[in-house]
């Protein structure tokens, strides 16, 4: 029996695992499963790129969880025995990484960033990438079969863990922010000074001890912005101060209150490896998940009228109206998960469809002019140059081009676990069936083009969306309506629908 469940180390499109062990459960993600990574991915990428593996030089890099320099040790000893050259960017974010794949002076061969984004200190993982973007589920499936295959190999060369590995140190993430520091410049207005564009506005930034604090310093602070009062910019594993996530509630409280306190006019929240960000504006309303999407949105449409919009699921009713009607675009609905929603994007564009962002709403963006690469420090450089362009214009604030956006009362979203192995199956069986029983509501219909799960219109602005689980065996209900009188209708109703499936555990 394999000593490494390697399958099991599979998330989406990435690599993840508990990386610290603790009294209840072992470790998964351990160093001798980072060094048959870092071989099997040297050993795929130079067959891949067709090219010797002494040939292939990899970037690796990592946010700032506790276990990061341990594995990082180890995917370059692999990298190494795979007979790649290893590069270390330290400390740095995932869009930084794939970054190291293009930028000038970098474009290695391949780059793996250590993370596990928002997820719980104890939990590790890899994103792997190449000048093409990030690798695919199927391309990580077969780098775990190989590592599956040499695992021998592997468990007799561990023991070279214990001293360091050879690995060159890179200054990636200079590069990467003067990269940032040009997109901004070069779209500014002329009569703005393009040295110190951001002179006279206070920024704070949240980092929430990730790796994202950097931004302030070498970004905002280098094009004249007032960075005071920015909070949780020092690296720190455990997360002492609040979950680095835009969706947390607690620290988007905890960067609105920090723009009030400092009287600032814009504060910027990151999540861990900075993929992914979120803004407040001056006022402290807090510009995320559909206002995200619709500022971004505005921004974008500015220079491309009519363009398709792509977003997850979960979007509102509100939205695609200020999308459609306000903006003039439109916008296209897919499935849950960012890969899936920037797949769809590229899919588009290939038919000849212009889509030049795809956005999820936890706050994974990708613009099409930036490699539809899912960046936040790309994400809020819009928006900065938008609100420089904006005060240079009409003194208008960023707030101000999402007013008319209309946002429902009440949102709701439930998980319920389906009780069988097999769940898959089941799970569409309840999607068949419900469809059934919509078509005996009057007010209620399905939504036209569902391209995941069930979305049904219960009249006005209300619907809910029920859909499968990306990867567990879960039926998530999300639901938007205004008035609770109407939230607990359309719960009464699904109880009674869902109540006949034995096997589904935890209904709301």
């Amino acid at each position: 029996m394999s000593e490494i469940n390697w399958e099991k180390l599979l998330s989406g499109t990435d690599v993840r695992g508990k990386a610290i062990a603790d009294q209840i459960k072992k470790a998964n993600l351990t160093e001798e499963a980072a060094f048959g990574i870092g071989l099997s991915f040297g050993r795929w990428l130079s067959a891949h790129l067709d090219k010797k593996s002494s040939d292939l030089k990899i970037a690796v890099g990592h946010d700032s969880r506790l276990s990061a320099k341990k594995l990082l040790n180890a995917l370059a000893h692999g990298i190494n025995t795979a007979g790649a050259e290893s590069f270390s960017a330290g400390l740095a974010s995932t869009p930084a990484m794939f970054m190291s794949t293009v930028l000038d002076g970098h474009q290695y061969d391949g780059a793996i960033m250590i993370t596990a984004s928002h997820l719980p200190f104890d939990k590790n993982g890899f994103k792997f990438f190449t000048n093409q973007g990030g690798l695919e589920k199927e391309d990580v499936k077969e780098i775990l079969k190989i590592a599956a295959a040499s695992e021998k190999e592997i468990l007799a060369e561990t023991k070279i863990m214990e001293k360091p590995a050879e690995i060159k140190k890179i200054n990636l993430i200079y590069d990467y922010a003067e990269h940032i520091k040009a997109v901004i410049r070069q779209n500014l207005k002329p009569e703005l000074d393009p040295q110190k564009p951001l002179s006279g506005f206070k920024i704070i930034v949240d980092a929430g001890n990730g790796a994202g604090g950097f931004f302030a310093e070498k970004i905002l602070e280098s094009l004249g912005a007032d960075t005071a009062g920015s909070q949780f910019l020092e690296p720190d594993g455990n997360f002492p101060n609040h979950a680095p996530n835009p969706e947390n509630k607690e620290a988007m409280h905890s960067t609105q209150k920090a723009v009030l306190k400092n009287n600032a006019d814009l504060g910027i929240i990151f999540d861990t490896d900075v993929d992914r960000a979120a803004v407040v504006d001056s006022s402290g309303q807090e510009i995320n998940r559909n206002k995200l999407i619709a500022l971004a949105s505005t921004i974008v449409l500015e220079n491309n009228p009519g363009a398709t919009i792509v977003t997850d699921s979960v979007t509102s009713v509100g939205l695609k109206d200020f999308i459609e009607n306000k903006l003039g675009g439109v916008h296209h609905r897919f499935k849950r998960g960012y890969k899936n929603v920037i797949n769809e994007a590229k899919r588009l564009e290939a038919e000849g469809v212009n889509a030049p962002l795809a956005i999820e709403t936890s706050g994974h963006a990708a613009f099409k002019e930036n490699y539809f690469l899912d960046d936040g420090a790309y994400l809020v450089a819009k928006v900065l140059i938008k609100m420089a362009n904006l005060k240079a214009d009409s003194n208008q604030k960023i707030g101000d081009l999402i007013s008319d956006l209309k946002e429902a009362e009440i949102k709701k979203e439930y998980r319920m676990t389906i009780d069988l192995d097999d769940f898959k199956e089941y799970g569409q069986k309840i999607l068949s069936d419900l469809e059934d029983f919509v078509k005996e509501k009057k007010i209620w219909e399905v939504t036209p083009k569902n391209y995941q799960g069930l979305r049904v219109n219960c009249g006005g602005s209300d619907w809910f969306l029920l859909r499968m689980s990306l990867h567990d065996p879960v039926l998530v209900l999300n639901l938007e309506c205004d008035r609770q009188q109407d939230l607990e209708n359309i719960l009464d109703n699904l109880r009674k629908f869902l109540n006949n499936y034995d096997k589904l555990k935890s209904i709301f």
